[in-house]
């Protein structure tokens, strides 16, 4: 059985044995959920475990094998870029479909809605949180006091930005100072990736304890206008997630059917564990094994885009709107969606990098269109699903960049383009 197949079946198996303990109300079967538990848990512990060091191995191999500086400029300009075009067209089809999503619900008579349990209390939090970090505040953290504090508290952009400085510090040695250390990240890279085939070998026992307790405890909690929003936002996720396999298809000139094997384990495992780091190692070897893509593109592309580039920010930030404005019956004008979709391209990078920091970008924005910060709380309080399609749709964002950039960076001499030199059968 593939791999693929072997996920899938754990997935469903998880689902499948959860909704039936959800619907038999046993307690000993509860208790057998809350064995198993734990198990997912050390399942995820073990990927962060490889992310840090396999980050930090990437980037480094990735640039300081490159002889010409000039050339990291060139495919760091290109990532931007790229970055740029993809939040730039998520959000103009995200934008307008969510409104017209949400215009087949008819708004509130303008009395609020109860707020869900626990959720006026995350909203509370925000608000006595402090200011939300300024643009220029953000930049002064972007250069790491101390880099292993860095590391250590999971603070990627800062990490990244030391290790790049590392990495050309290492490309412009030369002899065998570069040599060595050249070496030793390159082994580092390789042992990395031992361990993550090992992880990903246990991808279906992983994911099947991740999946039991939250099918097992969801349950039918959730309705009316809540679930609304739930099934609005998967479904417009879904779309924007398909809507990528063409755009792929067309910008890399690379088949969907290959563009989707590459994809799919990282998917899962960003949709099992709500986590696009997590899904960092399932990414890089989708994209240098089925898509061949040279590690040169990877170490540098696909680091930086599970830290900085959050492609689902356009698409959650308007439902988000949306739904807050329906729920509290307040009327919601065109310019003020719109704002909030540019912000999610433009403000998304420097979301901090903490539970609940895209929440904390999104409340000045409310503040500023009229709208209750306490309708934060609301999407905190339902979140746990469509953070699921979110990491889905940022981890095949991840990929999607890294294949164009990819397509557009030249090959060095005597060897086949990436990407569009080597078509698997569709």
């Amino acid at each position: 059985m593939k791999e693929g197949t072997r996920v899938l079946v754990g997935l469903g198996a998880g689902l499948a044995c959860g909704i039936a303990i959800a619907a038999s109300h046993n307690p000993h079967l509860a208790d057998v959920v809350t064995i198993i538990a734990p198990i997912g848990v050390l399942w995820i512990n073990a990927i962060r475990m490889t992310v840090i060091p396999l980050v930090i191995a990437l980037l480094v191999t990735g640039v300081a094998s490159v002889s010409d500086v000039r050339t990291i400029g060139r495919i760091g300009r290109r990532t931007l870029l790229t970055f740029l075009a993809l939040l730039l067209g998520v959000a103009v089809v995200a934008v307008p479909l969510s409104a017209l999503v949400f215009s087949w619900w008819p708004a509130s008579s303008g009395t609020p809605l109860a707020i869900p349990a626990g959720a006026a209390e995350a909203a509370g939090q925000i608000a006595t949180s402090g200011p939300p970090p300024t643009f220029i505040g953000w930049l002064e953290t972007l250069i790491p006091v101390n880099p292993i504090a860095a590391a250590a508290q999971g603070a990627m952009l800062p990490l990244i930005v030391f290790t790049l400085l590392l990495a050309l510090a290492i490309a412009k040695l030369g002899g065998d100072a570069h040599r060595t250390l050249l070496g030793f990240f390159r082994a580092l890279s390789d042992a990395m990736l031992v361990m993550v085939r090992w992880v990903v070998a246990l991808a279906p026992i992983g994911i099947f304890a991740l999946m039991l307790p939250l099918a097992a405890q969801g349950g039918a909690g959730v309705a009316g206008a809540l679930g609304f929003y739930v099934v609005a936002y998967s479904l417009i996720t879904v779309v924007m997630i398909l809507l990528l396999y063409p755009a792929v298809a067309i910008a890399a000139r690379v088949s969907i059917t290959r563009f989707g094997r590459a994809a799919l384990p990282a998917q899962l495992i960003a949709f099992s564990s709500s986590s696009s780091l997590a899904s960092l190692p399932a990414l890089v070897e989708g994209a240098e094994g089925e898509l061949a893509i040279p590690d040169r593109v990877t170490g540098f592309v696909l680091p930086l885009a599970v830290s900085i580039f959050k492609i689902a920010a356009p698409v959650s930030w308007p439902i988000g709107t949306l739904f807050v404005a329906h729920f509290y019956g307040i009327p919601l004008h065109s310019r003020d969606l719109v704002t909030v979709g540019l912000a999610g391209v433009f403000l998304a990078m420097a979301a901090p990098g903490v539970p609940r920091g895209a929440f904390l970008m999104l409340a000045p924005l409310f503040s500023a269109i009229g709208l209750p910060v306490a309708g934060i709380g609301i999407l905190i309080a339902v979140d746990a699903i469509p953070d699921l399609f979110a990491t889905v749709l940022n981890a095949t964002g991840d990929i999607v960049a890294t294949t164009i950039v990819a397509r557009y960076e030249a090959p060095p001499a005597n060897t086949p383009s990436p990407v569009s030199s080597q078509r698997a059968p569709s």
